[in-house]
């Protein structure tokens, strides 16, 4: 099946990268999105968010006249819905996005025509939800136009490589629409693709992300334990993954991001009855930073009034990516207790957190500090010297909840360092 022309709704951290790829391959791409500062922003080169090598890659799209901005979807020969799916405050999956984006579709589908769904799902999402909104056209799937899903996996920082480069999982609600999800990925994509259903390539995706939460949970719970029983937990991991068959993953303030933190919910919420492994080691993780201010509260003493530098936001190392953060969770958390939370976030330093103060630079985080907490493990604050450090505050009482400052180092320079699942 060929394909000249797309419109992708959604220009988020994969729907703007998808859209700009499939454009410098030589499709004719509409990039649609509701947000209206973010459709400004695109029409003049500008970009929302950061992404290695992201901005090139949009500019140059947007220069070859491949891709254009809107905020209304075009008749297309295929649609790419990679729109947000965020969850409610009770955990159920939030789809307004999904449905919105199906019924702007409706008016412009064609027979012939593909709609893929990226965004992650719970399972049956697809033939269930999307499926019925789009034959509100009077169009039948997999008669009249082909309907798939197609999961992201991709991680943040490495995402315009592995958009390319991984193996694709495309599921149709029949052969033919697999098939045709094929041909359209395979405009960019080098590595592997394989055809399923569209049911099972809604789980692979689901799968792929609680399989690590739950790894995750089961370090942090080892860290809990391990304060717990006066062990360096850090040092009983590295001793228990020389065992062949055992690879145990890092603990750390909890877990965030818009996949890991929130995939595993898809699965409770279809079947709360079955998925109970899953909801545990999901409590374990949303647990994890309450966790971590107890270990500020043991180092600091009485936290009211304690002006408390929090270093990194981010849910993870090296991105500026905020969402469902469990550092943001834990700097929120000193704040309900009484401290002065003074954050530092140096991929976004301009972000916005109520009721968070944020510093523009490390110096002025650590100025007037009574404690320093590390909170993510971003290449500037693993390579800070302590006794530099030292020499720019008169802090010297040190949490760090990610390993990455050596002790020996931080306590010859003066600091009194606390780490996470190291008890005694």
């Amino acid at each position: 099946m060929e394909f000249h022309k797309i419109c992708v709704l959604g220009l988020g951290y994969i729907g703007l990268p998808t859209a700009s790829t499939f454009a410098t391959h030589g499709l004719d791409v509409v990039g649609v999105d509701v947000n209206a500062e973010v459709v400004a922003k695109l029409k003049n080169g500008d970009l929302h968010i950061y992404e290695p090598g992201l901005r090139t890659l949009v500019q140059a799209a947007l220069r070859s006249g491949k891709l254009t901005i809107q905020s209304q979807p075009q008749p297309a020969d295929a649609f790419v819905i990679a729109v947000p799916t965020p969850f409610y405050e009770d955990k159920r999956a939030d789809l307004r996005a999904v449905i919105s984006a199906a019924e702007a579709i409706v008016p412009h589908l064609r027979r012939g025509n593909l709609v893929v769904l990226e965004s992650t799902s719970p399972p049956l999402t697809t033939s269930g939800m999307v499926r019925p909104i789009l034959e509100k056209s009077g169009l039948t799937a997999g008669q009249d136009f082909y309907l798939a899903y197609s999961p992201e996996r991709v991680l943040p920082g490495q995402i315009l490589r592995e958009l390319i480069d991984n193996a694709r999982v495309i599921g149709g609600v029949d052969r033919a629409s697999a098939e045709a999800g094929r041909d359209l990925y395979a405009t960019f994509v080098r590595g592997d693709i394989y055809l399923t259903d569209a049911t099972t390539a809604e789980m692979v995706k689901l799968m792929e992300n609680t399989y690590r939460d739950v790894n995750i949970a089961i370090a942090n719970e080892f860290s809990r334990l391990a304060d717990r029983f006066g062990v360096d937990v850090w040092e009983a991991i590295e001793l228990a993954n020389r065992h062949p068959r055992v690879r145990i993953l890092r603990p750390g303030p909890g877990v965030g991001g818009h996949c890991i933190s929130v995939d595993p919910w898809f699965l409770v919420e279809a079947a709360p009855d079955l998925a109970r492994l899953i909801r545990a080691a999901r409590q374990v993780n949303d647990a994890q930073p309450e966790f971590v201010v107890d270990l500020v509260r043991r180092a600091a003493g009485d936290l009211r009034g304690k002006r408390i530098a929090a270093l990194g936001l981010a849910y993870k190392p090296d991105v500026d990516d905020l969402r469902e953060s469990p550092a943001i969770a834990v700097a929120r958390r000193l704040v309900d207790a009484g401290a002065q939370v003074l954050a530092y976030e140096p991929n976004r330093p301009e972000v916005r957190i109520p009721p968070l103060d944020l510093a523009p630079s490390l110096e002025q985080a650590i100025a007037q500090a009574d404690l320093l907490l590390l909170l993510v493990a971003h290449t500037p604050f693993k390579a800070l010297d302590p006794r530099q450090v030292a020499s720019m505050t008169s802090a010297r009482t040190a949490v760090d909840a990610v390993n990455v400052w050596p002790p020996a180092d931080w306590e010859a320079a003066g600091f009194r360092l606390h780490r996470l699942g190291v008890g005694g």
